[in-house]
């Protein structure tokens, strides 16, 4: 009896019928636990089986000897059994060409998935996406009543929350909007390649708008004099300045500077001759 673990109930069957050197048929095999893929890693499972070999080989062994003795004449029938079970390497080989399949899936998982995706439109992949998420947020303690996705442009997938908890996924000064944007992007861009905007209960609509109202006097300053900077701003903010300035500013040279707290700041000068 072997306990055994794979990424999948196939690769475990594999992995048993080669540590017991038999075909799986010629195994009991006991599933205690199925795989579980997960999402974005989290709650992914593998398949661990417990593998015992039959013994069916061993009582015909045992048995032909005492029907050669007492049956003499049956003895070309009794030969020619033995040659049909043993004579199997056949069984070997399909055994051998099972196992290098799920290597060659596994390496080729990445292309795979970006085959697939290059396959879908933007608008399955939003309900594509918007499907996982609301799985997602199924097993959480959040009352999200809203989660939408949609597509913003052709590079870009507008993703909504709203209710009652919305602002909890804010947080304070925004450190959870941030950081859930952020496991957006790194599971979204790779997989489809596609940016990601997160608005969760008009948050970014308001910051957007305050860093507007907060840009109008720098625009004026850099039209008079050519150039200027915001203050240091942090995470979307900085995101959102720069974005607003270029499109103030398509002339000039707009782009975002890191000081030595971490913090970002945007400057606007022209460019370089």
């Amino acid at each position: 009896m072997k306990r055994l673990e794979a990424t999948t109930l196939e690769e475990a069957y594999l992995l048993a019928s080669s540590e017991f050197n038999c075909s799986i048929t010629n195994l009991e095999i006991e599933v205690v636990q199925n795989p579980r893929k997960g999402f974005l890693g989290l709650g992914k499972k593998n398949a661990i089986i417990v593998a015992t070999q039959k013994h069916v080989e061993v009582q015909k062994s045992v048995a032909e000897p005492v029907r050669k003795k007492v049956e003499p004449k049956s003895e070309p029938k009794i030969e020619k059994k033995p040659q049909k079970e043993f004579s199997k390497p056949v069984a070997k080989k399909q055994t051998e060409n099972r196992v290098s399949k799920p290597q060659k899936k596994l390496k080729t998982t990445d292309i795979f998935d970006n085959f697939y995706a290059e396959k879908q439109s933007s608008d399955e992949i939003a309900i594509e996406i918007e499907n996982e998420l609301k799985r997602l947020f199924s097993f959480g303690c959040f009352k999200i009543d809203t989660i939408r996705v949609t597509k913003e442009d052709k590079n870009t997938l507008l993703i909504e929350f709203d209710g009652d908890d919305a602002a909890l996924l804010i947080g304070k000064e925004g450190y959870r909007y941030k950081a859930l944007s952020y496991m957006l992007f790194n599971w979204i861009n790779p997989r489809y390649n596609l940016m990601v905007k997160l608005e969760i209960a008009q948050f970014l609509k308001n910051q957007e708008e305050m860093i507007k109202n907060y840009l109008i006097p720098i625009i004026d300053n850099i039209k008079m004099n050519g150039y200027g900077q915001t203050k240091p701003l942090d995470g979307v903010l900085s995101h959102i300045a720069l974005k607003q300035l270029r499109e103030a500013f398509p002339n000039k040279y707009v782009v975002t500077r890191e000081a030595d707290d971490g913090v970002k700041y945007v400057i606007v000068t022209d460019f370089k001759k």
